[in-house]
């Protein structure tokens, strides 16, 4: 008879036959411990502690949003979803008009159409477009009705509109995508981000976004996330943008609505830069949920920088708080917090700036601060530091109620004079505090003007040389005697 085999044929007899069936029951009984062995071996690696693990930790810690949580793709996250058959696309500049019209796969279909580096027109006369852009190549999306962010209110018709539970854009690893002239909306989002990017350059000018959610409307995990005339009314207890190990460029960029406004851990490379941006929380603190924070910037397994400029900060606990890294905050304002800039660990400058705190301005746990030429108002502490912070500060001008209300001192024979103890870095200003800041600060968020500057009963006319205070601090007006005259003449006796 012939047996085959992998290697060819074997003609044999019957004789032959057994003594290859022999040969290989003895081989299966000669290997028989050394299978338990490799299955006890496999056990014992699964079991054992992987102390390596523990001694070099994950680039990001569980505390971040880890990127296995946020990848969204169609089989697994939605598998009643069915954008339709794939089509290679080969056409430089597709117009789709969806007209409103849901689970039509027209959106996305056109998406297909469009080759590599060519364009989409989403043009909504009749209603939003409804579905989710899956962008694996590099793409142009144009809104055609326009879209105006100092207009909001008029041109925040909805272009692009994400399903129920589903992102409005997922963008892949190395993927560039610009986005003009759109409004996204994705009003029951649930635990989607609105526009999510996996190592991809994400370019965005004049785009809008209505988003309500358990999650951020913008999540960048790596790559390039740059901002341009952008509006985002996030509904939500999440920060409204999350760039996690990405490099962030955002200008004129306005948040409303959202918890907390910004969290960043910058990666290596390029600096993250947030200019001309206006960030607006709640004004309250929060209940329940994370911390409410401006601007929260974390640490990575690399020290990334961050520049803050021209940026207003108001309606947050912590305006912006830093934990690990290196952040320069200049001519920005932060207002309606309970503390203004906390240090947790890291580099801090602060010039140039404006802070209005309940408690206190600058707080700084651990790490390197610089604060120069800056205001603080409202406050009950200035500048707090703990043993491991190093603080430096100068020039600085304080307007507050408790920090600045002054002592009395007896300097002669009854006649008082105010006190102020000396500042770590900073002085008390004295008069209102000025309208117009007021206006750049709480007033965005339409508070009426308070007043948190001290003003001394009679301390104008004391400053010229007329009269002195009792030990209460009541301005006793005297004219008989000027200057350091009121000091040596007329006292009782």
């Amino acid at each position: 008879m012939t047996i085959r085999f992998p290697f060819g044929r074997l003609r044999t007899t019957m004789a032959g036959v057994a003594m290859i069936a022999a040969t290989v029951a003895g081989a299966a009984l000669f290997q028989g411990p050394t299978a338990h062995a490799q299955v006890a071996a496999k056990v014992e690696s699964q079991t054992r502690p992987n102390f390596g693990l523990l001694l070099d930790p994950p680039t990001r810690s569980s505390r971040n949003r880890g990127s296995h949580y946020r990848r969204y793709d169609y089989g697994r996250h939605r598998p009643d979803w069915r954008p339709g058959p794939y089509r290679p696309g080969g056409e430089e500049i597709v117009l789709v008009d969806c007209g409103g019209n849901p689970g039509t796969g027209a959106v996305e279909d056109a998406v297909r159409r469009v080759r590599p580096g060519g364009t989409l027109v989403i043009r909504a006369r009749a209603g939003a477009c409804v579905g989710w852009l899956n962008i694996d190549k590099p793409l142009t999306i144009i809104g055609e009705s326009g879209f105006d962010p100092r207009d909001w209110a008029r041109t925040g018709n909805p272009t692009l509109q994400a399903p129920d539970g589903l992102p409005c854009i997922t963008v892949a690893q190395g993927v560039r995508v610009e986005i003009r002239d759109m409004v996204f909306a994705s009003p029951r989002a649930g635990d989607a981000a609105c526009v999510v990017g996996y190592g991809a350059e994400i370019v965005m000018n004049r785009v809008g976004f209505r988003h309500a959610g358990d999650e951020a409307a913008i999540y960048a995990d790596g790559g390039l996330l740059h901002l341009r005339d952008t509006v985002i009314d996030a509904q939500t207890i999440a920060p409204a943008i999350v760039a996690d190990g990405a490099v962030l460029d955002a200008w004129e960029v306005v948040v409303t609505g959202a918890q907390s406004g910004l969290e960043l851990t910058p990666g290596a490379g390029q600096t993250s830069r947030i200019a001309s941006t206006t960030l607006k929380g709640t004004g309250a603190p929060n209940a329940f949920g994370p911390r409410s924070i401006g601007i929260v910037v974390r640490s990575g397994r690399d020290y990334g920088r961050v520049e803050i400029e021209n940026t207003a900060i108001v309606g947050y606990v912590e305006g912006v708080a830093i934990e690990g890294a290196s952040v320069d905050i200049s001519n920005s304002r932060i207002g309606r917090s309970d503390k203004g800039v906390v240090l947790y660990n890291g580099e801090l400058r602060l010039a140039d700036s404006r802070v209005r705190a309940a408690t206190v301005g600058v707080a700084a746990a651990s790490g390197s601060a610089v604060v120069v030429n800056s205001v603080f108002s409202g406050v009950r502490e200035v500048i707090y530091a703990e043993d491991r912070a190093n603080v430096q500060a100068r020039g600085n001008r304080v307007y507050s109620q408790s920090v600045c209300r002054p002592q009395f001192r007896d300097r002669y024979r009854g006649r008082y004079e105010p006190v102020w103890r000396p500042g770590n870095g900073w002085e008390c200003a004295f008069g209102s505090y000025p309208r117009d800041w007021w206006q750049d600060e709480d007033g965005l968020l339409g508070l009426e003007y308070q007043d948190d500057g001290y003003s001394l009963e009679g301390y104008d006319r004391y400053r010229n040389g007329d009269g002195w205070y009792d030990r209460d601090g009541r301005y006793i007006q005297d004219e008989r005697y000027q200057g350091e005259d009121r000091w040596s003449r007329g006292g009782r006796r």
